[in-house]
């Protein structure tokens, strides 16, 4: 088996953001030349997830609406004694989770016709990354 790792970085311009990564994360299995295994594609922040979900209109909005329901901020959470003022966001990045397996099949990606990836950031405006690992054959 061999493995292939690229690094993804995003500096956001709004606190939360969803951002389609598909053609990056093609991009990076066909740059490892593997054929047949999987790709781990896992935000690499406590507040920031991954996630595999349809690219229709109104969807990201919807989802970004149902985590606010969830998930709202609240300045009486009690991570905010820390000085922080994020604690709604390590609670969105639960719900999202910060990781998907996608399987390779002949060299791409083997989801559903509407399937896509997305970078779910809950607290941004600043550096940070996403890891893509191809392992496979």
């Amino acid at each position: 088996m061999k493995s292939h790792t690229e690094y993804l970085w995003f500096s956001t311009k709004n606190k939360r953001e969803y951002i389609n990564i598909t053609d990056e994360v093609e991009r990076v299995v066909a740059a490892s030349g593997i054929r047949e295994g999987m790709v781990l594609v896992s935000a690499m922040h406590i507040t920031a997830g991954v996630y595999v979900n349809d690219a229709e209109d109104g969807l990201i909005q919807d989802i970004d609406e149902w985590l606010e329901r969830l998930a709202p901020f609240n300045p009486a959470y009690r991570h905010h004694r820390t000085g922080e003022t994020n604690g709604d966001a390590h609670l969105k990045s639960l719900i999202i989770h910060h990781e998907v397996i996608v399987p390779v099949t002949d060299g791409k990606l083997d989801f559903g016709p509407w399937q896509q990836v997305y970078y779910a950031e809950f607290d941004g405006r600043r550096k940070k990354r996403v890891i893509i690992k191809v392992m496979g054959e």
